[in-house]
């Protein structure tokens, strides 16, 4: 048989050997995105309430149909406010620390 046709030994050596830092990476990950979760449920829903309530109906004496306009508008722009931080935080998390721009 043709030396050729044979798997190369990188190939048949299996997975990658076991790190402590991928794993905490892994873990680093797995709480920026728990984190954000439970920031994109319930920023959104407690500003909804909150400005509904002591915002547009207490401080403007807003009808109440209005104020559900207004807050929902402001529950909206939570979460998109959330998701460019998400965003922003995931982008940069595989960065290394200290390395700047050229020192």
């Amino acid at each position: 048989m043709d030396a050729s046709v044979r798997a190369s030994p990188d190939a048949a050596s299996g997975p990658p050997p076991y790190s402590r830092q991928n794993e905490s990476s892994l873990v680093s990950a797995l709480k920026t995105l728990l984190f954000f979760t439970i920031l994109m449920v319930t920023l959104p829903i407690g500003l909804y309430f909150a400005t509904k309530a002591f915002i547009f109906e207490g401080s403007f004496k807003m009808s109440s149909s209005d104020s559900y306009f207004y807050a929902a508008i402001v529950a909206v722009l939570a979460v998109h406010v959330v998701l460019a931080l998400f965003v922003y935080v995931a982008w940069n998390e595989g960065t290394p620390k200290g390395k700047g721009k050229h020192d």
